[in-house]
């Protein structure tokens, strides 16, 4: 390099500048492109590197994170082209002396990834969710839990009252690896599960041994993942959606939906729960606020 490596702040400042008067980009592709550099910085400054310490495989294990994450392929897609982006421009101006984004390619999707539903498709099926049956107090808060906490179907399944921390918005789950997480509630998730335990659980006969798990059928037995996948396909059914609907579907969808809004990476990854957490009282009490300071600004429950 030239010159000593700017502040990143600096830099994303005269990138902003250099795809405002040398491409002409519109204020909302600018946005994104800023974005994806930032979701990018994020990466390599967990990793303690910086731009020119880059080497083609950081940008793939970038992209396999968030392969991993399940983010959409369109979103990563857009992604990658704003990382080569940056990365061309951090060439041009000599902030790095080579550019490894060159070599890197958009990869090869299989058919095996889940689609991502719009917020638009999850307010349909939210909507045509029944109130008046038995169950569609309970069918409203599985959506908003699932979309708005982004668990799979097994954490939803295995869920506990007692888990859950109304006053401070969060609830603790068991995932794989039979590890704990803290994952922050949106609001609308909170809402619906106090609704449904006030008004709908208790009219069930709970079975001994269910009485401390959330979601129940009509017999007072807990959940089984076939059930959800029933009565998800049937609500996609009736709000008119033809994309192949599945628990996972909506926990992609909050990670999609995350991401494209902005959220930290990391963020996602220990909301979804791909690592372990301290359990004391000091780490929960400031994850938690960060956390749910990422679901507060980002979902697009919360932005409504």
């Amino acid at each position: 390099m030239t010159a000593p490596l700017p502040p990143y702040q600096t830099i994303r400042s005269r990138y902003d500048a250099y795809l405002l008067l040398e491409r002409g980009l519109s204020p909302n592709t600018r946005e994104a492109y800023l974005r994806d550099l930032d979701a990018f910085q994020d990466f390599i400054a967990a990793r303690g590197l910086d731009f020119p310490d880059l080497t083609i495989d950081h940008l793939a294990q970038f992209v396999t994170l968030l392969v991993d994450l399940g983010i959409s392929p369109r979103s990563v897609a857009r992604m990658i082209s704003g990382v080569k982006s940056a990365m061309k421009y951090l060439k041009t101006e000599r902030i790095i002396d080579h550019n490894p984004a060159l070599l890197l390619d958009a990869p090869r999707f299989g058919r095996h990834l889940p689609e991502v539903l719009s917020v638009d498709d999850i307010d349909d099926m939210i909507d045509a969710v029944d109130l008046e049956s038995p169950t569609g107090r309970r069918n409203r808060a599985i959506i908003e839990t699932l979309y708005g906490c982004g668990l799979r179907v097994s954490e939803l399944c295995n869920l506990e009252l007692s888990r859950i921390d109304f006053d401070h918005r969060f609830l603790v789950v068991t995932g794989k690896g039979n590890k704990q997480r803290l994952v922050p509630m949106s609001d609308p998730s909170l809402e619906e599960i106090e609704i449904y335990i006030n008004e709908e659980r208790p009219r069930l006969k709970i079975k001994p041994g269910e009485d401390d798990i959330v979601f129940l059928n009509v017999r007072g037995h807990r959940l089984t993942r076939q059930m959800v996948f029933i009565f998800l396909r049937q609500l996609a059914q009736a709000a008119g959606i033809t994309k192949t609907i599945s628990p996972h579907t909506l926990r992609h969808s909050f990670a999609t939906h995350l991401l494209e809004g902005g959220a930290n990476l990391r963020a996602i990854q220990q909301m979804l729960g791909h690592e372990s957490i301290s359990t004391t009282e000091i780490y929960l009490h400031l994850d938690n606020t960060r956390l749910r300071e990422e679901i507060l600004l980002h979902h697009p429950r919360n932005r409504k």
